[in-house]
């Protein structure tokens, strides 16, 4: 599994963006954001070329269906993604869905053939632990199309502009989301893959 590939869409489905992530980096994070926007059959047959090309070492495996990601983080060596898998609509604010967070993943990202013993210690288990209790499914909120983290004021008098803003004061997943948006420009609904 030399890469995952996030395959991100708008809410209609009509245009697709992957992101590209490397798993043979130990500690580095490396992520890419293809700029091609793709139509459902070029995304399609992308992933058909994918798994083509990586026919002999496994093909191309459907890792999880993801409705966004609320982060990136590592510990002492190895990067994880944290992923939203499932969602729940409580709300709208002027016609924008509002989501709470049903149930999260958590994708080790460095494939296991180049962790160092160092992943596998007891302290990165202990902090990777520690992750996992945390509870995302209670109380964090967020929207694809309406900035929750800002006044209702502020939003009404900023209508029309292009771009979600991220101020870190107000964004409860800012720092987790940090080294994703610092490589990336768009960031769509996921659904994510891996190439073996």
């Amino acid at each position: 599994m030399q890469r995952f590939y996030l395959i991100g869409s708008d809410r209609n489905k009509r245009f697709f963006r992957v992101l590209k992530i490397d798993r043979m980096e130990a500690s580095d994070l490396n992520i890419n954001e293809d700029p091609v926007v793709y139509t459902a059959q070029e995304i399609k047959s992308l992933l058909h070329r994918i798994a083509d090309g990586n026919r002999a070492t496994g093909g191309l495996t459907p890792v999880a269906k993801v409705y966004g990601i609320a982060g990136c983080i590592k510990f002492l060596e190895s990067h994880y993604l944290v992923l939203v898998t499932k969602r729940r609509q409580i709300g709208s604010i002027c016609g924008h869905p509002i989501y709470c967070i049903d149930e999260s993943q958590i994708i080790t990202i460095p494939h296991v053939s180049v962790q160092s013993d160092v992943a596998h210690s007891k302290t990165e288990l202990r902090y990777k632990k520690l992750l996992s209790s945390v509870e995302l499914t209670k109380d964090f909120f967020y929207s694809y199309t309406y900035p929750i983290m800002q006044s209702l004021q502020k939003n009404v008098s900023s209508m029309g502009e292009e771009g979600m803003p991220y101020e870190n004061i107000f964004v409860w997943n800012s720092f987790l989301t940090q080294e994703i948006r610092s490589r990336c420009s768009v960031m769509l609904r996921l659904k994510a893959f891996s190439s073996v």
